[in-house]
């Protein structure tokens, strides 16, 4: 009897030490015990984020999952909305995914004796200078009709809900439109002049020279006036454009720059465009077609999607992440408008339904403020990804560690890229999404959203950075 009571006494004593035992020392590297399990706190990623005088001043999220795994193992304030920025171009992505199929849909047309008529897709690669298509420029180049008339369709305004109103001029918020050309910008080359010899005579400094594409344009660009040369003007501006008007102003400078900067869209000037292009006339009417007299709708086929992907993701480019999204918007419903909006709602009843919290959701890039989303859904997006796309696909087009787009000058390693993601920034707010490869080789599917911090820029991608590469390395 006394041998038996012993015996319970030692197994008592056993299960009160183990705990204390398991929980000791939670700065070491990474061990079994750390190793992410789904419901599982991992307290030395909480100390990170908690201790960090850089993020106490802001709202902070994260979320962590394994990519090949059903749902998030980690989350810190994941349940909290937060304007994501960029990081909302990859709902965009994941739709054109389900929508486009492989190819852009670049125009309907359909023809009538010697005219054919075409309607504008969102398509955004006529003579885009980064990702150009030339697929619907030579076919209304050879097209055989001798009158080409294009059709107007309903489409939505140039500026999305929310966005920045003074950033009309910046190249990274172009007008959105049907059917876009030259990628709705202006490109300014200007190349540092031939230097002066000295003389007896004062000689005013010679200022660069500006080649303008589309050289259509060139005749409104002039030197900016001194009312223009506003205080606390951004050192890097070259170019000022009048706010409702194709006037572009250029700010003195002997340096070499390339610049690129919105119009102000309209048909009229689309049509300018496109005939001067093309050496063809090109006119306006209306779009009626008569199936019942033989008109057949049809739709021209432009460049493979990924290309587009590729770029809209890597570098973050918002007028195309817009585009996409009109382009989808001719897959569902009825075909008499370019809708955001309308793809927007197909999407979240018929492709999101499975994610942890409901997506608010305005337009395709992120440029606005009114979008929402919580960092654990935004990971459940990434995972849907992983499980849909093959992973060399999906991470080849995505932003690279010390290899291309907005990732290319951070995150370097000797032994190659170790994170591909997307980032996601406005004033104010710094987030970053995508995948990491730990140390161990698992593949993590993370979300680390920072709003409204006042940090510096720099300094904030530096904190970003350090707590991944903890990640990276404790799992």
């Amino acid at each position: 009897m006394l041998r038996s009571l012993y015996f319970l006494l030692l197994l008592t004593l056993g299960a009160t030490q183990l705990p204390a035992c398991a929980q000791s020392n939670p700065d070491k590297p990474a061990a079994v015990a750390e190793i992410g399990v789904p419901g599982k706190p991992l307290p030395w990623l909480d100390s990170i984020l908690s201790a960090s005088p850089i993020l106490a001043r802001h709202q902070v999220g994260m979320s962590l999952a394994y990519a090949d795994s059903a749902r998030p193992f980690y989350g810190f304030q994941d349940t909290r909305y937060f304007t994501p920025a960029s990081t909302m171009k990859l709902f965009s992505f994941y739709t054109g995914l389900h929508l486009l199929g492989d190819s852009l849909p670049s125009l309907r047309y359909f023809s009538r004796h010697d005219t054919l008529f075409f309607q504008g897709t969102g398509d955004p690669t006529l003579l885009h200078g980064d990702v150009p298509s030339r697929r619907a420029y030579s076919f209304l180049l050879n097209r055989p009709e001798r009158t080409l008339a294009y059709c107007d369709i309903a489409t939505v305004t140039p500026f999305g809900p929310g966005w920045t109103w003074d950033d009309y001029g910046y190249y990274f918020q172009p007008e959105r439109a049907a059917f876009p050309i030259y990628g709705n910008t202006v490109r300014f080359y200007a190349t540092p002049p031939a230097p002066v010899r000295a003389g007896p005579r004062p000689v005013v400094a010679p200022q660069s020279r500006i080649r303008v594409l589309p050289r259509f344009f060139a005749p409104l660009v002039g030197p900016a006036p001194a009312e223009l040369r506003t205080p606390g003007l951004d050192p890097d501006t070259h170019i000022i454009r009048a706010l409702h008007e194709n006037r572009f102003y250029v700010l003195p400078t002997a340096k070499k720059w390339v610049d690129e900067t919105p119009f102000v869209t309209s048909r009229g000037l689309m049509l300018r465009l496109l005939g001067d292009t093309l050496r063809r006339a090109t006119s306006n009417a209306a779009w009626r077609p008569r199936p019942a007299q033989g008109d057949s709708i049809r739709t021209l086929y432009g460049l493979r999607v990924d290309s587009l992907y590729r770029r809209m993701l890597r570098v973050s480019d918002n007028f195309l992440a817009e585009q996409l999204l009109l382009m989808c918007s001719t897959k569902i419903g009825r075909r008499d408008s370019l809708s955001t909006g309308r793809v927007i709602r197909y999407a979240r009843k018929n492709l999101l339904g499975t994610l942890p919290d409901p997506v608010v959701w305005v337009d395709g890039s992120g440029l606005s403020r009114l979008n929402l989303i919580t960092p654990r859904t935004l990971t459940g997006l990434l995972l849907k990804l992983h499980q849909e796309l093959p992973e060399r696909r999906l991470l080849s087009l995505l932003a690279a560690g010390g290899g291309q787009g907005t990732l290319r000058k951070r995150y370097h390693d000797a032994a190659g890229p170790w994170v591909w993601g997307k980032t996601g920034t406005l004033s104010n707010n710094l987030n970053m999404c995508g995948y990491l490869r730990t140390k161990s080789g698992r593949l993590v599917a993370f979300t680390f959203m920072n709003n409204n911090h006042v940090a510096e820029s720099g300094a904030m991608r530096n904190e970003v950075e350090r707590v991944l590469v903890q990640v990276r390395a404790r799992l």
